[in-house]
């Protein structure tokens, strides 16, 4: 096993959730995102991951 040592971690989840499809907003393809970031990233760094789309 690699052992690694970044400076930083940005980890981002979108999803479909069922419960807002079939029952909260009704909505079929509504999608929720949830994002962290620990250590030392940028807004630039976020936007190369991304491409440029981040909130």
């Amino acid at each position: 096993m690699e052992i690694v040592e970044p400076k930083g971690v940005y980890v981002y989840i979108e999803a479909e959730h069922l419960c807002m499809t079939m029952r909260g907003v009704k909505k079929p393809g509504a999608k929720t995102a949830t994002t962290c970031i620990k250590g030392e990233i940028s807004e630039s760094d976020i936007a190369t991951v991304r491409g440029g789309n981040y909130s």
